[in-house]
């Protein structure tokens, strides 16, 4: 159940770039829910993902990383469903509510590249124990996203 949960019901387990994959469920939920239902619902299911997120991580982390003896294991993309989530929670009150595909495609690019190029204080982050430190980088990284996406967003006001 443990690797299950982490995994995002086995995205964790594709060969090829496992983080990418764990990221782009929230994406497709927000925007999906966003263009069926709307903006309300939109951020409570981003807010119920990053709870729920943060809980999967913290509780069953620590079981994955015994079991694989990585402390960082690939197969663990819960932290990447709430880093994503996270972002879009922080900054999707920003979009339009006709503009939620393209608002998905930049939530997703500019978390990707906060959790690839980890600002600071994400990399001291992941040195926490456990679960505690794949999780806290990458909600760092959320954070990251969703200032820059505030920033990108606020520059086109002025034209």
């Amino acid at each position: 159940m443990h690797r299950l949960l982490t995994s995002c019901f086995g995205l964790g387990f594709l060969p090829v770039a496992p983080g990418t994959w764990g990221s782009l469920a929230p994406a497709v939920v927000y925007m999906a829910v966003g263009i069926l239902i709307g903006r309300d619902a939109v951020l409570w299911s981003m807010a119920a993902l990053v709870v729920v997120g943060c809980m999967i991580t913290i509780v069953y982390s620590p079981k994955v990383i015994e079991l694989t003896g990585s402390k960082d294991p690939r197969q663990i993309v819960s932290d990447e469903v709430v880093g994503q989530a996270l972002t879009f929670l922080l900054a999707g009150w920003l979009v339009p509510t006709t503009a939620y595909c393209l608002a998905s495609a930049v939530g997703f690019g500019l978390f990707r590249l906060s959790d690839i190029t980890k600002p600071w204080p994400c990399e001291r982050l992941e040195k926490l124990p456990a679960g505690w430190g794949i999780l806290a980088d990458d909600l760092a990284a959320g954070i990251w996203a969703a200032g820059a996406w505030w920033i990108f967003s606020s520059s086109f006001e002025h034209f």
